[in-house]
């Protein structure tokens, strides 16, 4: 039955061979692993951030927090990096996840300024946790840039098998 709307059919994902890589990849289950592990770390430590801005105290809790997310976020791009050369032949920036790289570089920047600003002494307590809070402001924007390349992979897919999204 035709609804009169014509089908757009956008540009896939992955090629056939990037697809067969990815699945082949024990690397795209190292990201499959470590995403939600960091989305963890993420939640406990902005809790325990707010917790430090609202009421000024659990600071070294916070801390510690944010380093083990940082952490994670070091590991995740390392491995996604691996992870990209093995689907897309090239360590970053490959066409398909252009802007979620670059974006992921403005974490990470945010992330080593907080780093900085710890280990120099260069802030107070209340501006290394504004920069936390921006840093997981931007990490949450490319969390969701992921998110949405992983809902277009999995329609590619539907529209591969002739299933309609």
């Amino acid at each position: 039955m035709q609804t009169g709307r014509a089908q757009v059919r956008r540009p896939q994902l992955y090629t056939a061979e990037e697809r067969v890589r990815r699945d082949a990849s024990r690397w795209t289950v190292v990201q499959g692993v470590l995403a939600p592990a960091q989305f963890l770390a993420f939640a406990v430590s902005l809790v325990l951030v707010l917790r430090f801005l609202a009421t000024g105290e659990g600071y070294a809790a916070a801390t510690v927090s944010i380093l083990v997310k940082t952490g994670f976020l070091y590991v995740i791009m390392v491995t996604g990096a691996i992870w990209e050369k093995e689907v897309f032949g090239q360590y970053l920036f490959a066409p398909a996840f252009f802007w979620e790289d670059v974006f992921s570089f403005a974490v990470i920047a945010l992330h080593s300024l907080y780093l900085y600003g710890l280990w120099s002494g260069a802030f107070a307590p209340h501006g290394l946790m504004t920069i936390a809070l921006l840093a997981y402001a931007a990490y949450v924007v490319n969390a969701g840039q992921f998110l949405w390349k992983l809902r277009q992979a999995r329609l590619d897919a539907g529209q591969d098998a002739g299933v309609t999204a």
